[in-house]
């Protein structure tokens, strides 16, 4: 059953589930923010439309920064806004920011500790038809292990604004991921988001499915199957890939004995191997990771690509099954 206290729509496994891109929610946080603080500043490099923050460029164009196709330059502006007590939000591709700022994210943003907020769009396999250079799947990766970094990968548009919201009043650099496609939306405006702490979307007490990003909803559908097939499945959204909630993952995994970590991302790097250094470290149990496997993406779309690499509810389904085989 769901947990109904996260205040979850009883309809998203309808076919009228509503359906909205994450970056949706990024771009309509911006605006909110900037009316609400003088300080915000948004910088794009040449994706404004596509990144959804035309919505605050076109009521605040004078905190609005065009920095062209200058990724490197952008962030290093960004941090100089950030050390000058402004909030800059950085709105980009995560192919090109971090991809290809990277040295500057990390010298010029967290070397120094700055205020810059990291928006990475188009992450994951689900980018579709534009392709593998357009496909961040490295990101979380060469994130997460920068200094005082925070990074964020929200479940759905509701959830990309909380975070967004959140990110604004966390002192220190954050990044969030965020997909290019409408994706279900799971939560509501009630749901709870605290940066940190990992929810329970639905209980269960045989196997702890942990996932992130818009594929919850593929967990939480396999979850549904598994539970006809008599396995009680325990969903957990874990929304902050650094600081990871080791507390709520080692809770769970006490119960059930077994995990399936899901990601669009490389397994190798990402939330899956974050979740088993909490594991390593506290509570070693059999673990199955679903993302990509060492592979880069290709050209395709969305629904065929998630199910060629593996990120689909019955690929879920598959890996509990092989995990508590070994459990």
């Amino acid at each position: 059953m769901l947990n109904q206290k996260l205040f979850l729509s009883k309809k998203i496994f309808n076919k009228n589930v509503d359906m909205e891109a994450t970056r949706e929610g990024w771009g309509k946080a911006l605006l909110n923010l900037g009316e609400k603080d003088p300080n915000v500043f948004v910088l794009c490099a040449d994706l404004t439309d596509s990144t959804k923050c035309n919505y605050f460029k076109d009521k605040f164009l004078q905190r609005f920064i065009e920095c062209g196709i200058a990724e490197q330059n952008m962030m290093a502006v960004a941090s100089g806004l950030a050390l000058s007590g402004k909030i800059p939000f950085v709105s980009n591709y995560a192919v090109f920011s971090p991809g290809i700022n990277w040295s500057q994210v990390r010298v010029n943003v967290c070397q120094n500790g700055a205020n810059v907020k990291i928006g990475g769009a188009h992450a994951g396999i689900s980018v579709g038809p534009d392709g593998m250079s357009h496909q961040a799947l490295e990101d979380m990766a060469i994130m997460r292990c920068l200094p005082g970094m925070v990074v964020l990968a929200p479940c759905d548009s509701l959830e990309t604004y909380k975070a967004t919201v959140a990110a604004s009043q966390h002192k220190g650099p954050v990044y969030l991921r965020f997909a290019r496609e409408k994706t279900p939306v799971m939560t509501s405006q009630k749901t709870p988001f605290k940066i940190g702490q990992a929810e329970i979307f639905k209980e269960g007490k045989d196997v702890s499915i942990i996932a992130c990003g818009p594929l919850i909803y593929e967990a939480l559908a396999a979850a549904n199957e598994l539970k006809k097939q008599g396995i009680d499945a325990e969903v957990i959204n874990n929304h902050t890939i650094k600081p990871m909630d080791a507390k709520t993952i080692c809770k769970s995994v006490g119960k059930t004995g077994v995990v399936v970590t899901v990601e669009e991302h490389q397994v190798m790097g990402g939330m899956g191997s974050a979740v088993c250094e909490v594991l390593a470290k506290n509570c070693p149990v059999p673990v199955e990771m679903l993302g990509t496997q060492d592979t880069f993406g290709e050209s395709g779309q969305p629904d065929e690509l998630l199910e060629k690499y593996g990120m689909k509810a019955k690929h879920i389904i598959a890996a509990v099954k092989k995990a508590m085989r070994r459990k």
